[in-house]
Protein backbone atom coordinates (compact mmCIF):
# COMPACT_ATOMS: atom_id res chain seq x y z
CA UNK A 1 0.00 0.00 0.00
CA UNK A 2 1.42 3.35 -1.07
CA UNK A 3 0.43 6.93 -0.34
CA UNK A 4 2.08 9.66 -2.43
CA UNK A 5 2.72 13.36 -1.95
CA UNK A 6 5.18 16.04 -0.93
CA UNK A 7 3.62 16.15 2.56
CA UNK A 8 5.55 19.27 3.59
CA UNK A 9 4.47 20.11 7.12
CA UNK A 10 2.64 16.84 7.68
CA UNK A 11 -0.34 18.97 8.72
CA UNK A 12 -3.67 17.72 10.04
CA UNK A 13 -5.00 17.04 6.55
CA UNK A 14 -1.90 15.04 5.68
CA UNK A 15 -2.12 13.18 8.99
CA UNK A 16 -5.70 12.12 8.27
CA UNK A 17 -4.72 10.87 4.81
CA UNK A 18 -1.67 8.99 6.07
CA UNK A 19 -3.54 7.46 9.01
CA UNK A 20 -6.25 6.25 6.64
CA UNK A 21 -3.59 4.70 4.38
CA UNK A 22 -1.95 2.96 7.34
CA UNK A 23 -5.30 1.50 8.42
CA UNK A 24 -5.98 0.22 4.92
CA UNK A 25 -2.55 -1.38 4.76
CA UNK A 26 -3.16 -3.20 8.04
CA UNK A 27 -6.59 -4.39 6.89
CA UNK A 28 -5.06 -5.76 3.68
CA UNK A 29 -2.03 -7.24 5.40
CA UNK A 30 0.33 -5.05 3.38
CA UNK A 31 3.30 -2.89 4.40
CA UNK A 32 2.50 0.83 4.46
CA UNK A 33 4.76 2.94 2.22
CA UNK A 34 4.83 6.73 2.01
CA UNK A 35 6.46 8.09 -1.13
CA UNK A 36 7.61 11.69 -1.24
CA UNK A 37 9.93 13.76 -3.43
CA UNK A 38 13.17 15.69 -3.06
CA UNK A 39 13.83 18.40 -4.04
CA UNK A 40 10.40 20.03 -4.07
CA UNK A 41 8.93 19.59 -7.59
CA UNK A 42 8.45 23.35 -8.04
CA UNK A 43 12.21 23.92 -7.76
CA UNK A 44 12.82 21.56 -10.68
CA UNK A 45 9.94 22.85 -12.79
CA UNK A 46 10.60 26.53 -12.02
CA UNK A 47 14.13 26.99 -10.65
CA UNK A 48 14.25 29.58 -7.89
CA UNK A 49 10.63 29.01 -6.85
CA UNK A 50 11.26 26.54 -4.00
CA UNK A 51 8.60 27.29 -1.36
CA UNK A 52 9.55 27.83 2.27
CA UNK A 53 10.02 24.38 3.77
CA UNK A 54 7.89 23.59 6.80
CA UNK A 55 9.55 20.27 7.59
CA UNK A 56 12.87 18.71 6.64
CA UNK A 57 12.88 15.21 5.18
CA UNK A 58 14.21 13.89 8.48
CA UNK A 59 11.39 15.56 10.40
CA UNK A 60 8.81 14.22 7.95
CA UNK A 61 10.21 10.72 8.41
CA UNK A 62 9.86 11.07 12.21
CA UNK A 63 6.28 12.30 11.94
CA UNK A 64 5.05 9.61 9.55
CA UNK A 65 6.70 6.93 11.65
CA UNK A 66 4.61 8.19 14.58
CA UNK A 67 1.54 7.69 12.38
CA UNK A 68 2.48 4.06 11.76
CA UNK A 69 4.12 4.24 8.32
CA UNK A 70 6.59 1.41 7.87
CA UNK A 71 8.56 2.63 4.84
CA UNK A 72 9.50 6.25 4.07
CA UNK A 73 10.53 6.34 0.40
CA UNK A 74 12.12 9.48 -1.07
CA UNK A 75 12.04 9.62 -4.86
CA UNK A 76 14.53 12.10 -6.38
CA UNK A 77 12.52 14.61 -8.41
CA UNK A 78 14.43 15.26 -11.62
CA UNK A 79 13.74 16.92 -14.95
CA UNK A 80 13.46 13.44 -16.47
CA UNK A 81 10.86 12.42 -13.90
CA UNK A 82 8.88 15.62 -14.50
CA UNK A 83 8.68 14.74 -18.22
CA UNK A 84 7.49 11.19 -17.65
CA UNK A 85 3.93 10.63 -18.94
CA UNK A 86 1.37 9.74 -16.30
CA UNK A 87 0.86 6.14 -17.45
CA UNK A 88 4.62 5.57 -17.60
CA UNK A 89 5.02 6.93 -14.06
CA UNK A 90 2.46 4.43 -12.81
CA UNK A 91 3.96 1.50 -14.72
CA UNK A 92 7.62 2.27 -13.97
CA UNK A 93 7.48 3.62 -10.42
CA UNK A 94 4.40 2.04 -8.90
CA UNK A 95 4.22 -1.31 -10.69
CA UNK A 96 7.78 -2.27 -11.63
CA UNK A 97 9.57 -0.83 -8.60
CA UNK A 98 7.00 -0.89 -5.78
CA UNK A 99 4.67 -3.72 -6.95
CA UNK A 100 1.80 -1.67 -5.58
CA UNK A 101 -1.53 -3.28 -4.71
CA UNK A 102 -3.30 -0.21 -3.33
CA UNK A 103 -2.78 3.56 -3.59
CA UNK A 104 -4.24 6.25 -1.32
CA UNK A 105 -3.81 9.93 -2.30
CA UNK A 106 -5.50 13.26 -1.77
CA UNK A 107 -8.42 14.16 -4.02
CA UNK A 108 -6.31 16.94 -5.58
CA UNK A 109 -3.34 14.66 -6.35
CA UNK A 110 -1.78 15.08 -9.79
CA UNK A 111 1.08 13.23 -11.46
CA UNK A 112 2.91 12.79 -14.73
CA UNK A 113 4.11 15.31 -17.32
CA UNK A 114 2.37 18.67 -16.96
CA UNK A 115 0.32 17.17 -14.09
CA UNK A 116 -1.84 15.39 -16.66
CA UNK A 117 -2.78 12.58 -14.28
CA UNK A 118 -5.43 12.84 -11.56
CA UNK A 119 -7.32 10.47 -9.29
CA UNK A 120 -9.66 9.49 -12.14
CA UNK A 121 -6.77 8.42 -14.36
CA UNK A 122 -5.11 6.68 -11.43
CA UNK A 123 -8.22 4.56 -10.89
CA UNK A 124 -8.39 3.78 -14.60
CA UNK A 125 -4.73 2.71 -14.67
CA UNK A 126 -5.34 0.72 -11.52
CA UNK A 127 -7.98 -1.34 -13.29
CA UNK A 128 -5.54 -1.91 -16.14
CA UNK A 129 -2.55 -2.85 -13.99
CA UNK A 130 -4.35 -4.59 -11.14
CA UNK A 131 -4.29 -2.21 -8.17
CA UNK A 132 -6.92 -0.17 -6.36
CA UNK A 133 -6.82 3.60 -5.88
CA UNK A 134 -8.65 5.87 -3.45
CA UNK A 135 -8.81 9.65 -3.17
CA UNK A 136 -9.26 11.24 0.27
CA UNK A 137 -10.93 14.64 0.54
CA UNK A 138 -9.15 17.69 1.93
CA UNK A 139 -9.61 18.51 5.62
CA UNK A 140 -11.51 21.73 6.36
CA UNK A 141 -12.79 23.68 9.32
CA UNK A 142 -15.53 26.09 8.37
CA UNK A 143 -14.37 27.95 5.28
CA UNK A 144 -10.71 27.10 5.90
CA UNK A 145 -9.05 24.20 4.09
CA UNK A 146 -5.76 23.10 5.59
CA UNK A 147 -2.85 23.16 3.17
CA UNK A 148 0.90 23.64 3.23
CA UNK A 149 0.46 26.91 1.30
CA UNK A 150 -1.89 28.29 3.97
CA UNK A 151 0.48 27.30 6.77
CA UNK A 152 3.46 28.91 5.01
CA UNK A 153 1.47 32.15 4.82
CA UNK A 154 0.72 31.95 8.56
CA UNK A 155 4.39 31.40 9.40
CA UNK A 156 5.50 34.20 7.06
CA UNK A 157 3.06 36.56 8.81
CA UNK A 158 4.26 35.49 12.26
CA UNK A 159 0.91 33.94 13.14
CA UNK A 160 2.43 30.86 14.75
CA UNK A 161 -0.78 30.15 16.69
CA UNK A 162 -2.78 29.73 13.46
CA UNK A 163 0.04 27.64 11.98
CA UNK A 164 -0.03 25.36 15.04
CA UNK A 165 -3.79 24.92 14.73
CA UNK A 166 -3.45 23.73 11.12
CA UNK A 167 -0.37 21.62 11.78
CA UNK A 168 -1.74 19.99 14.89
CA UNK A 169 1.49 20.93 16.72
CA UNK A 170 3.78 23.99 16.90
CA UNK A 171 5.77 25.00 13.84
CA UNK A 172 9.33 23.77 14.27
CA UNK A 173 12.57 25.39 13.07
CA UNK A 174 15.76 23.36 13.21
CA UNK A 175 19.38 24.47 12.87
CA UNK A 176 22.96 24.38 14.04
CA UNK A 177 24.09 26.86 16.70
CA UNK A 178 26.85 29.16 15.39
CA UNK A 179 28.78 32.08 16.84
CA UNK A 180 27.23 35.53 16.63
CA UNK A 181 28.34 38.98 17.77
CA UNK A 182 28.31 37.97 21.47
CA UNK A 183 26.26 41.12 22.08
CA UNK A 184 23.54 39.26 23.97
CA UNK A 185 26.03 38.10 26.59
CA UNK A 186 27.20 41.67 27.17
CA UNK A 187 23.55 42.66 27.78
CA UNK A 188 23.05 39.84 30.26
CA UNK A 189 21.05 37.64 27.86
CA UNK A 190 23.40 35.26 25.96
CA UNK A 191 21.77 33.77 22.89
CA UNK A 192 22.16 30.68 20.75
CA UNK A 193 22.30 31.81 17.11
CA UNK A 194 20.81 29.33 14.69
CA UNK A 195 22.11 28.65 11.21
CA UNK A 196 19.00 27.33 9.45
CA UNK A 197 18.57 25.34 6.22
CA UNK A 198 18.41 27.35 3.03
CA UNK A 199 14.67 27.05 2.38
CA UNK A 200 13.47 26.82 5.99
CA UNK A 201 10.16 28.53 6.81
CA UNK A 202 11.28 31.24 9.24
CA UNK A 203 8.54 33.26 10.97
CA UNK A 204 8.21 37.01 10.46
CA UNK A 205 10.54 39.34 12.33
CA UNK A 206 9.62 39.63 15.97
CA UNK A 207 10.03 38.03 19.39
CA UNK A 208 8.50 34.65 20.17
CA UNK A 209 8.01 32.32 23.12
CA UNK A 210 9.43 28.96 22.09
CA UNK A 211 10.33 25.52 23.30
CA UNK A 212 14.06 24.94 22.85
CA UNK A 213 14.69 21.25 22.13
CA UNK A 214 18.19 19.86 22.65
CA UNK A 215 19.27 16.27 23.29
CA UNK A 216 15.94 15.27 24.78
CA UNK A 217 15.55 18.43 26.84
CA UNK A 218 12.50 20.69 26.52
CA UNK A 219 13.50 24.21 27.63
CA UNK A 220 11.84 27.63 27.55
CA UNK A 221 13.38 30.23 25.23
CA UNK A 222 12.67 33.79 24.16
CA UNK A 223 13.54 33.94 20.46
CA UNK A 224 14.33 37.04 18.45
CA UNK A 225 14.09 37.02 14.65
CA UNK A 226 15.32 40.01 12.67
CA UNK A 227 18.28 42.26 11.94
CA UNK A 228 18.72 43.70 15.45
CA UNK A 229 17.75 47.29 14.50
CA UNK A 230 18.86 48.81 17.83
CA UNK A 231 22.46 48.07 16.77
CA UNK A 232 21.90 48.77 13.05
CA UNK A 233 22.22 45.11 12.11
CA UNK A 234 22.06 44.06 8.47
CA UNK A 235 21.90 40.26 8.62
CA UNK A 236 18.62 38.56 9.53
CA UNK A 237 19.18 36.18 12.43
CA UNK A 238 17.38 33.71 14.66
CA UNK A 239 18.62 34.14 18.25
CA UNK A 240 17.34 32.11 21.21
CA UNK A 241 17.81 33.08 24.84
CA UNK A 242 17.31 29.89 26.87
CA UNK A 243 15.80 30.65 30.26
CA UNK A 244 17.57 29.59 33.45
CA UNK A 245 20.49 27.99 31.66
CA UNK A 246 23.95 29.29 30.75
CA UNK A 247 25.36 26.66 28.43
CA UNK A 248 27.53 26.57 25.32
CA UNK A 249 25.50 25.14 22.43
CA UNK A 250 28.01 25.95 19.66
CA UNK A 251 28.01 23.31 16.94
CA UNK A 252 24.94 21.56 18.38
CA UNK A 253 21.78 20.77 16.43
CA UNK A 254 18.73 22.24 18.16
CA UNK A 255 15.08 22.84 17.36
CA UNK A 256 12.63 25.62 18.19
CA UNK A 257 8.90 24.99 18.55
CA UNK A 258 7.08 28.32 18.16
CA UNK A 259 4.34 28.71 20.77
CA UNK A 260 3.36 32.40 20.69
CA UNK A 261 4.37 35.69 19.11
CA UNK A 262 5.11 38.23 21.84
CA UNK A 263 5.73 41.38 19.80
CA UNK A 264 7.11 42.83 16.60
CA UNK A 265 10.70 43.90 16.02
CA UNK A 266 11.52 47.56 16.50
CA UNK A 267 14.43 49.85 17.30
CA UNK A 268 15.16 51.10 20.82
CA UNK A 269 16.87 54.43 21.45
CA UNK A 270 19.26 53.02 24.05
CA UNK A 271 20.64 49.60 25.05
CA UNK A 272 19.04 50.11 28.47
CA UNK A 273 15.58 50.33 26.92
CA UNK A 274 16.29 47.15 24.98
CA UNK A 275 17.42 45.31 28.13
CA UNK A 276 14.25 46.36 29.93
CA UNK A 277 12.11 45.08 27.05
CA UNK A 278 14.02 41.78 26.93
CA UNK A 279 13.31 41.36 30.63
CA UNK A 280 9.59 41.70 29.89
CA UNK A 281 9.89 39.28 26.93
CA UNK A 282 11.55 36.70 29.19
CA UNK A 283 8.84 37.04 31.84
CA UNK A 284 6.11 36.58 29.25
CA UNK A 285 7.95 33.60 27.74
CA UNK A 286 8.13 31.97 31.16
CA UNK A 287 4.38 32.43 31.63
CA UNK A 288 3.57 31.02 28.19
CA UNK A 289 5.88 28.05 28.75
CA UNK A 290 4.31 27.21 32.10
CA UNK A 291 0.79 27.44 30.63
CA UNK A 292 1.61 24.99 27.84
CA UNK A 293 3.60 22.36 29.76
Amino acid sequence: MVTIGVFDGLHRGHARLVSHAVCRAREMGLPSVLMTFDPHPSEVLRPGSHPAQLTSLRRRAELVEQLGVEVFFVLPFTVELSRMPADEFVHTVLIEHLHVADVVVGDNFTFGHKAAGNIGLLRELGRRFGFSAEGVGLLSEGELTFSSTYIRSCVAAGDVAAAATALGRPHRLEGIVVRGDQRGRSLGYPTANLSTPRHAAIPADGVYACRFLHRGRDLAAAVSIGTNPTFSGQERRVEAFVLDLDEDFYGERVALDFIARLRGMFRFDTPEQLVAQIGDDVARTRAVFEQTR
